[in-house]
């Protein structure tokens, strides 16, 4: 007995084999979740320095500060945590899935180039509604990319329709504080040390209109993404 369990690949503890599918069930769903950061995370960082990047030829000032890049980035994990309890979907389970290197980077370079046409009309919306404010101008388009990057992690996560798949509470509670806490944090000390000001309703109003408008173009974008994503899996088989 004693060779036996040395030799084995596993033991199992008791007469069970539906331990056997538990596992495999547990192992599909921690890789789901896995992919849905790394999918979420690069494609939002992506986006968001190629539209710094663009910005800069003709934006005669930086669009954030360095230390309001670091907040953005701290405040848009906060959800990220929580994606490792999310519910995964049933056609997700069913079948065992492979890390592809190709199809992340397709994905991270179509929902980081959508990201970065909404992130443009932004710039210029703001540019436009500040007058050339800078303050005001980095204040919007901080809260513009943090309400996107963890908005869009509603949409992403699934490969159906956003509100077929219900994600897990703790991951709709951290999504809502953190855009609530954007909105808000402009009128703190803390903000304040961070250089945001308070902008007009009219700015917000704005930054709530482009968030819509990603949010869809996201939704819409997912759905031819993943056919030619699958033709193209289906291509490649021998």
């Amino acid at each position: 007995v004693d060779v036996a369990r040395e030799s084995a690949d596993f033991v199992l503890l008791s007469h069970d084999l539906d331990v056997l599918r538990r596992g495999v069930v547990l192992g599909r769903t921690t890789f789901a979740n896995t992919m849905k950061y790394v999918l979420a995370t690069i494609s939002a960082n992506f986006g968001n320095m190629l539209s710094m990047v663009v910005a800069s030829a003709f934006l005669p000032f930086l669009p954030l500060l360095a230390k309001q890049i670091l907040l953005n980035n701290l405040l848009s994990d906060l959800p990220s945590l929580a994606i490792s309890t999310d519910r995964v979907d049933r056609e997700w389970i069913e079948r065992p899935h492979r890390w592809r290197v190709r199809d992340i980077r397709n994905f991270m370079i179509v929902f980081g180039l959508v990201s970065s046409v909404f992130d443009l009309l932004t710039f210029a919306l703001l540019y436009w509604l500040t007058a050339g404010d800078v303050e005001a101008f980095r204040t919007g388009w901080f809260i513009e990319s943090l309400l996107t990057e963890v908005g869009v992690l509603l949409v992403i996560r699934t490969r159906l329709r956003a509100w077929q798949s219900r994600p897990a509470p703790m991951l709709l509670v951290a999504t809502i504080l953190v855009a609530i806490g954007s909105m808000l944090l402009p009128w703190t000390a803390v903000g304040s040390w961070f250089g945001l000001v308070p902008v007009t309703a009219t700015v917000l109003l704005a930054v709530v209109l482009v968030l819509f408008g990603y949010l869809l173009a996201s939704e819409l974008t997912k759905g031819p993404f993943y056919r030619w994503l699958a033709r193209g899996s289906t291509a490649a088989r021998p």
